[in-house]
């Protein structure tokens, strides 16, 4: 499916929360040092809840090594910074979706060096920013809408006679 970078995260629950969003979704989740918590901490592993063996999780001393390991590897930067909406982006199944830390995003020297690939959410002007884990469900349903949801069950089994007992 796809990949989800969290550059240098800081709040485990958002992480735990992104981590139950690949279990879900099928995407591996890569996490670049320096990390804002330890990656056994008790919040991290709650949000994620039971889900942890359903994620591949990878750890990278910083961004140069994840690129040296996936260097045919195309990358989507999400920013506040950009002016391509991230509908307008163009995913494929293996593509990597790069978010900064929640306090300050990706390092502008980084989104300097790849302006092409950088894009945002669209919000009003007064909000500063997304939580960090709605912008990634944001941006990997938008890539999985793109690709059909390959995969991915698509229809529930929901039937009329289990809604009415539902409602008793």
């Amino acid at each position: 499916m796809f990949n989800i970078v969290l550059v240098e995260p800081e709040i485990p629950q958002n992480t735990g929360n992104i981590a139950r969003t690949c279990a879900a979704t099928g995407c591996n989740l890569h996490l670049i040092k320096p990390l804002g918590f330890d990656i056994s901490d008790k919040y991290l592993k709650r949000a994620g809840l039971d889900y942890w063996h359903l994620v591949n999780v990878y750890v990278y001393e910083n961004f140069d090594e994840l690129c040296a390991k996936y260097p045919d590897a195309r990358f989507h930067f999400y920013t506040t910074k950009a002016r391509v909406r991230h509908t307008d982006a163009e995913y494929r199944e293996g593509d990597f979706l790069v978010f900064g830390k929640e306090t300050r995003g990706l390092d502008e020297e980084l989104l300097l060096q790849h302006p092409e690939e950088c894009v945002r959410i669209p919000m009003i002007n007064e909000a500063r920013s997304l939580n960090l884990s709605n912008a990634a469900a944001i941006a990997v349903y938008e890539a999985l809408r793109q690709t059909g949801f390959e995969g991915l069950e698509t229809r529930g089994n929901l039937h009329r006679h289990s809604w009415d007992e539902a409602k008793k």
